[in-house]
C-alpha cells in the first residue's frame, strides 16, 4: 500500500512539476529484453542527457513511472540505468505488437524532467499452447476425399517472430494439413481428407497435430486429434451462409438477439436434428460476450460490448446433427460494433512553457495541446475553442493537435496569471464536450519607472543639528516585482561649484536615508537644492529624478549685541538728566541687533537693576529710557541702572548694559547724543519745518506703499477676487489697526510712548510655521499674537 502511494505522489509531483515548473523534455529510447536479470544495464543516462555525473547526486536524479513496480532504477554513482525488476512482457503488453514502458527521470534545483521510453524486446520463452489437450472429429465413413475440418487455433503469448508460424501434422495415410496465414499474427490449420475413410478398418485414428512457432530456437506445442469414424450417417450440417454479417451498437440491451442462424442437414430424423455450438478459437472467447441457443441458432448478447476495447468480434460456428454418428457444418459470424457516442473529448497538455515574459510579442506558443476521443467516426470528430476572453488563441496545427498562443498584449501588473479554460466538443449526436484550464503565468519585465510620491520634496533641517542625522528618508517604488523593483539611490548634483552637493549630505543607496555630512549654520546658508535618482536593478536599468529641496531653519544661537555709543556689561556709561525734567524725559535709547533672523531676532529691553525702580522705565520693544516722575529732594543724585536685552527665542538669550543716570542742576551740563529736547512754538524754526515735512512725507509713502502691496497681494494670482474672503480692517485699543484677507494678514501698531519713529516689519518665518509676535499695546507690557503661514506684521513705533 505504501509504494503505491509513494507512486501515485511521483505522479502528482510530476504534473506539478509540468504546471509550475521551468522543465525541459527529451525523449530517449533504449531497449531491453524481458527476463534480463536485475542489474542489467540498459543506458547511461548522464551520457545521453549530456548530465555530468556529480550533478546526478547534488540534483537528486530519481527515477519515477506509473508502474505497480518500479521495473528501473539509476545508479548516481555511474549515471546508469539498470533493471531492478523482473520484467515480463506478456504481462506488460498482452497482445500487442510493441512493448514499451514509459518512465521519468526527474532532477531537481533547477527541476528538469526526462522522458525516457524503454522498449521491451519480446523474447522466445512460451511455447505455443491450445486450449484443450484433445480435440475429438467424429467423421463418417462415407466422408468424401477433399472434405475440410478446422483444427483448433493455438495461442502464442509472444508477438511478432516468435508467434505461431506454422501447423504440422503428425504422418498418415487419410489426412493432411493445409495451414492458412492471413497476417503476421493469424495463423490457422485445416485437416483435409485425402483418402476415404474404411471404419472397418480402422475405427478410430490418431493424431498429432504440433503448432511451431518463429523463434530460434522454435518452440511448439501437441495437440492430440482424435477421428472417431462414424458409419451411416454421411451428410454433414449446412449453413445458409458462410459468412454471417452483423451491426451491433455498443450500448445494445444484455438479452437482446441479434442473429438467428439457419443451417440444415438432407438427412431425416435425428440424423437432421442440428445443434449449434461455438467453436473457441485462439485466445478470443467468444462465449464471454455471447450465447447461441443450441436449438434454435439464435445469438444473444450475454455482456456489455465497448467499441473503445474491441471494434468486431469472429464468431466460428458449428452446426452439428443428431445422428449415430453425428456429422457438424461450420460458418463464419463477423459481429461489428457501431460506435455510440458515450466519450467526452480528453485534453492533455504536453508542453508547457510558463511563465512567459509580459513583452512576449503575439503568436509566442505558450502551450501545446492534444484533444483525444475515444468514440470513432464523426463521433470522434472534435473542435476546440477558447472559453473565456483572454489574450491568448489556440491554433490548430494538425488534425487534434493544437498551439496555445500569444493574441494580445499582457501586462503582468495588470495581471500576473490567467487560467485559460479550454472547451472541447465532439461533432456526436448528442454532442459531448469536456473543459480543461492551463494556468499561464506572467513573468516581469523591466518596463516601469520608479516613482516618487512628489514631484519635489522639502527638507527642513534645524542649524547646528549634528553630523550623520537623517534629515530625510528618501522613498520611491516601482511597480514591477524582483530584481526591476530593488531600487538603488543616488545624488545628482546640480548645486553652485562652491557648494558640491556630495560634501553636504550623503544618501544610503539602499534604503534612501538622506544624511547631513555637516552642521549647518542658518546665517551662512539658508538653502540649497540637488536632485536624487532612483535607478532600478533591471536589464536596462530604468531611473527618475526628484527635486529636494533642503530649508535650514534658524536656531536661537545668536545673543544680541549692544550697538555704539553703548558698551556691553562690564563698562559703565553715564548719561545726565536735570533736576527739573518732567516726567516722561527722554534720558537714553539702548540699540540692539540679533544675528538671528525671525522671532529669534525680535528683541525687548528690560531694566533689571535695580528692580522696581520707581523713577525710570523702558521702551521694551524701542529701548528708551525715560522717566516715570519728576525728581524729589529725596531722590539721590547717581542712579545705577543695568539694562536687559533679551531677544525671543528658545530658549531666550540676552545682554546687558550698565547705565549711570546723573541728576544735574543745570541744563548746560547735560551733554548726551540722544536727548530731544521739546521746543516750545515760540522757536519754531525753519529746520524744525522741514523735518516735520520730511516725516509726513515718509509716513504718506509708507501709507502708499501699504495699500499698493495689499492691492498687489489680492490681484497677483488670477485678478479675481471670487477665491479670497471680503478684506476686514480692524481696530485695536493700543491705536494700531490691522488689515486681514483670508491668506494675508498685515498689523500696524503705533505706541505713543515716544517722539522718535522706527518701522520694524515682521516678515513670516520660512517654512511656514507657528510662531509668536511682540507688539507694544502702549507701556511697558507685552502681548504675543499667534500668526498663521503667509501672514506678515508691520509694526510702526513712535
Amino acid at each position: 500500500m505504501s509504494r503505491r502511494q509513494n507512486r501515485q505522489a511521483d505522479w502528482i509531483l510530476c504534473a506539478i512539476l509540468l504546471c509550475l515548473s521551468d522543465w525541459s523534455a527529451a525523449q530517449i529510447s533504449y531497449s531491453v529484453s524481458e527476463e534480463v536479470d536485475k542489474g542489467t544495464v540498459v543506458g547511461n543516462l548522464a551520457k545521453d542527457l549530456n548530465i555530468k555525473i556529480q550533478e546526478l547526486q547534488e540534483r537528486s536524479l530519481r527515477i519515477v513511472s506509473g508502474y505497480s513496480k518500479r521495473y528501473f532504477e539509476a545508479n548516481l554513482r555511474t549515471g546508469e540505468l539498470f533493471v531492478d525488476d523482473r520484467i515480463d512482457r506478456e504481462e506488460l503488453c498482452p497482445n500487442l505488437l510493441k512493448c514499451s514502458l514509459n518512465i521519468e527521470a526527474l532532477l531537481s534545483h533547477p527541476m528538469n524532467l526526462y522522458r525516457i521510453e524503454v522498449n521491451i524486446v519480446d523474447l522466445n520463452d512460451n511455447a505455443p499452447l491450445f486450449l484443450e489437450q484433445n480435440h475429438v472429429f467424429n467423421i463418417s465413413e462415407s466422408s468424401s476425399t477433399g472434405e475440410r475440418y478446422p483444427l483448433p487455433i493455438a495461442q502464442d503469448a509472444d508477438t511478432g517472430s516468435n508467434s505461431i508460424k506454422s501447423y504440422k501434422l503428425s504422418p498418415n495415410e487419410h489426412f493432411s494439413l493445409d495451414v492458412q496465414s492471413s497476417g503476421e499474427q493469424s495463423v490457422s490449420a485445416e485437416l483435409v481428407l485425402q483418402k476415404a475413410l474404411d471404419r472397418e478398418k480402422q475405427a478410430v485414428i490418431k493424431l498429432t497435430l504440433t503448432a511451431v512457432d518463429g523463434g530460434k530456437p522454435p518452440r511448439s506445442g501437441t495437440l492430440q486429434i482424435l477421428v472417431n469414424v462414424i458409419d451411416v450417417n454421411d451428410n454433414t450440417p449446412s449453413f445458409s451462409k458462410s459468412l454471417y454479417k452483423v451491426r451491433v451498437n455498443e450500448n445494445v440491451s444484455l438479452g437482446t438477439t441479434i442473429l438467428k442462424l439457419n443451417a440444415s442437414d438432407l438427412d431425416e430424423g435425428p440424423h437432421s436434428d442440428i445443434r449449434y455450438s461455438f467453436m473457441k478459437r485462439g485466445n478470443v472467447d467468444s462465449a464471454e460476450k455471447f450465447i447461441v441457443d443450441s436449438e434454435s441458432g439464435e445469438i444473444i448478447v450475454r455482456a456489455n460490448l465497448d467499441y473503445e476495447e474491441i471494434t468486431a468480434y469472429e464468431l466460428r460456428i458449428q452446426g452439428t446433427d443428431q445422428g449415430a454418428s453425428p456429422r457438424s457444418g461450420y460458418s463464419k459470424v463477423l459481429i461489428e460494433v457501431v460506435d455510440i457516442n458515450d466519450n467526452a473529448p480528453e485534453i492533455s497538455i504536453t508542453s508547457l512553457m510558463s511563465p512567459v515574459k509580459e513583452n512576449a510579442e503575439i503568436g509566442t506558443v505558450v502551450a501545446l495541446v492534444t484533444v483525444t476521443d475515444k468514440d470513432g467516426g464523426q463521433n470522434g470528430f472534435t473542435n476546440c475553442k477558447l472559453s473565456d476572453s483572454v489574450p491568448f488563441k489556440l491554433k490548430s496545427n494538425y488534425k487534434n493537435y493544437y498551439s496555445l498562443i500569444v493574441d494580445g498584449l499582457l501586462d503582468r501588473e495588470s495581471a500576473s496569471q490567467y487560467n485559460v479554460t479550454i472547451t472541447a466538443t465532439d461533432e456526436g449526436t448528442p454532442p459531448l464536450s469536456s473543459t480543461g484550464v492551463i494556468t499561464v503565468h506572467i513573468s516581469d519585465v523591466n518596463d516601469n519607472t520608479p516613482r516618487f510620491p512628489e514631484s519635489s520634496i522639502n527638507v527642513y533641517v534645524k542649524e547646528n543639528s549634528p553630523v550623520g542625522d537623517i534629515v530625510k528618508k528618501i522613498y520611491a517604488d516601482d511597480a514591477d516585482v524582483d530584481e526591476n523593483a530593488k531600487l538603488s539611490y543616488s545624488l545628482l548634483d546640480n548645486s553652485p561649484k562652491d557648494l558640491p552637493i556630495s560634501s553636504v549630505v550623503n544618501i544610503n543607496s539602499e534604503t534612501g536615508d538622506l544624511v547631513a555630512l555637516q552642521s549647518f549654520n542658518f546665517e551662512e546658508l539658508k538653502t540649497f537644492q540637488f536632485k536624487v535618482q532612483a535607478t532600478d536593478s533591471g536589464v536596462p536599468p530604468l531611473s527618475s529624478n526628484v527635486t529636494v529641496n533642503v530649508f535650514i531653519l534658524d536656531e536661537n544661537d545668536n545673543s544680541p549685541g549692544i550697538l555704539a555709543p553703548y558698551s556691553e556689561h562690564g563698562s559703565v556709561n553715564s548719561e545726565n538728566i536735570p533736576y527739573s525734567a518732567e516726567a516722561g524725559y527722554f534720558v537714553a535709547k539702548i540699540r540692539a541687533v540679533d544675528a538671528d533672523s525671525g522671532y529669534n531676532a525680535l528683541l525687548s529691553y528690560h531694566i533689571s537693576e535695580p528692580k522696581g525702580t520707581n523713577l525710570f522705565r523702558i521702551g521694551t520693544s524701542t529701548g528708551e529710557i525715560r522717566t516715570k516722575r519728576r525728581m524729589s529732594d529725596n531722590d539721590v543724585k547717581t542712579h545705577p541702572l543695568v539694562v536687559l536685552v533679551c531677544d525671543n527665542g528658545e530658549p531666550s538669550l540676552s545682554a546687558t548694559v550698565s547705565i549711570d543716570v546723573v541728576v544735574v542742576e543745570s541744563t548746560a551740563d547735560i551733554q548726551t547724543q540722544f536727548r530731544h529736547v521739546p521746543i516750545k512754538e515760540e522757536s519754531f524754526s525753519d529746520l524744525n519745518l522741514y523735518l516735520l515735512i520730511a516725516i509726513v512725507s515718509v509716513s504718506v509713502i509708507f501709507l502708499l506703499s501699504l495699500i499698493s502691496l495689499i492691492a498687489v497681494k489680492c490681484h497677483r494670482t488670477d485678478g479675481s477676487f471670487s477665491r479670497y474672503s471680503a478684506p476686514m480692517i480692524t481696530t485695536h485699543p493700543d491705536g494700531s489697526w490691522s488689515y486681514s484677507k483670508s491668506t494675508q494678514q498685515y498689523d500696524v501698531c503705533f505706541s505713543s510712548d515716544t517722539l522718535k519713529s522706527d518701522v520694524v516689519v515682521f516678515p513670516a518665518p520660512f517654512p511656514p510655521v507657528d510662531a509668536e509676535l511682540i507688539s507694544i499695546n502702549g507701556g511697558d507690557t507685552f502681548s504675543r499674537t499667534q500668526t498663521l503661514p503667509n501672514k506678515e506684521k508691520v509694526c510702526c513705533a513712535q
